[in-house]
């Protein structure tokens, strides 16, 4: 009997998807768990894999349809299968497909390059101008690379397949030599000094993408229906930077253990003992998760996607290591997997390796609690009445007042305590 494919949930708030690309055509045979097309949603482009194995006996989008989450998209099956009518999509279930871009005519630009200069125009001719024409084609990637830059994609000519602008032709405009124009200003010549007068540069308004769109939403809901409150500790880092680099000196360079990996262990470790931090709230309900899954901030173009470490508790720094350099890569491709992130019961986000001393991070919803990371830095402390020198790192956990208090906050943070300053127990 044949299957549908349906179009994925990423995420407690995804209500639907576009599908971008179809990686198997129809009559092609498709193994269960590969790809068999590109979706894109407010957070990244994500390759959806096949639940069967058969052939692909039907489409039943096309490419560049918004469709519902749990709709159908597609059917899989033997050769020759009769396909039941309802496989087929309910027209008012994909109603909301994507509506046929405009074909007014854009104004022509004079001697307009890639970079054109587009601020004097308005909002939606802009955003016409920088996807270019809808003949163009452009991988997701590029679109958000190039909208980024304020160019045009329609003056650039494409490298990728059936001629697609991919991101490295974006690059080769960007790149000396290329199209890109620079107004370096006029240079004047100050009693013998060369100064620069710089051009002051006109407002413009750069249109949001998706991405920032959905996390400005996620927050604002956040901070409106959660009351958060903060505690702060503070931890010595001594012993762990030593065994750190004891570790390290016989890793490959590719399998190299950070920081952040401790942090996630000894987070995920510590929650153990307060399944109160690892929750949601459900109406009347507190409910405690099973599993300790736990959320890593990503910086991506355009803004952070949360990837997910499942069951982080039960693996070793160097699994936890391997699946965050893998994840974070697909992330930044713009090629995750839905696995990547979903299931979080816990995040938590690093701004170490910025210098910066320390943060509070906004709760990610449905979520209790978030933990936010400083740099280690290298200190005056004292000790037995003693000054010297020792390394300390500060983190903030932002928590939801409906479910923990306080002093269960702090608990977990002398908890946490236990692990990052005594290390050796991260790998027993």
């Amino acid at each position: 009997m044949a299957d549908t494919i349906n179009m994925p949930k990423l995420g407690f708030d995804m209500a639907e998807g576009t599908l971008i690309r179809w990686v198997k055509q129809v009559g092609e045979t498709i193994n269960k768990g590969e790809v068999l097309a590109e979706i894109e949603t407010d957070k990244a482009t994500v390759e959806v894999e096949s639940s069967a194995s058969g052939i692909v006996l039907q489409h039943i989008v096309d490419q560049g349809t918004v469709v519902p989450v749990n709709a159908p998209i597609a059917v899989i099956g033997q050769a020759g299968e009769k396909i039941e009518r309802e496989f087929l999509a309910d027209p008012e279930r994909t109603a909301s497909a994507e509506s046929p871009k405009s074909t007014t005519p854009l104004p022509a630009i004079q001697n307009a390059g890639p970079l054109a200069d587009l601020s004097a125009m308005p909002g939606s001719m802009q955003a016409a101008l920088m996807d270019g024409p809808s003949r163009v084609k452009a991988s997701p990637l590029a679109r958000k690379f190039a909208r980024e830059r304020r160019m045009d994609l329609s003056r650039i000519q494409g490298t990728g397949p059936g001629g697609r602008i991919v991101r490295k032709d974006i690059e080769a405009a960007l790149a000396p030599g290329g199209t890109q124009s620079v107004d370096r200003g006029s240079q004047t010549l100050v009693h013998g000094l060369s100064s620069t007068i710089l051009q002051t540069p006109d407002d413009k308004a750069v249109p949001t993408t998706k991405l920032r769109q959905a996390i400005g939403r996620r927050l604002v809901e956040s901070k409106q229906t959660i009351p958060h409150f903060y505690v702060t500790h503070e931890y010595k880092m001594d012993s762990l930077l030593e065994i750190r680099k004891q570790l390290i000196e016989y890793l490959p360079e590719n399998e190299k253990i950070s920081v952040n990996d401790f942090l996630l262990k000894a987070t995920a470790l510590t929650l153990r003992q307060f399944p109160n931090l690892n929750a949601s709230i459900r109406g009347n309900e507190v409910i405690h998760f099973g599993h300790i899954n736990i959320g890593v901030a990503v910086t991506v173009a355009g803004g952070l996607l949360t990837i997910v470490v499942k069951d982080a508790d039960q693996k070793s720094l160097r699994q936890i290591s391997s699946e965050v350099k893998a994840m974070a890569g697909r992330a930044r491709e713009g090629k995750v997997k839905s696995e990547d992130v979903e299931g979080s019961t816990f995040s938590t986000s690093n701004l170490g390796m910025y210098d910066v001393e320390e943060f509070i991070a906004i709760i990610n919803p449905p979520e209790a609690a978030i933990l936010a990371v400083g740099s280690a830095r290298e200190v005056p402390v004292v000790e037995n009445g003693t000054i010297k020198a020792g390394w300390r790192m500060k983190a903030t956990i932002s928590v939801d007042h409906r479910i923990s208090d306080g002093a269960e906050a702090a608990q977990f943070m002398q908890g946490l305590a236990g692990f990052l300053e005594n290390p050796a127990r991260l790998l027993l």
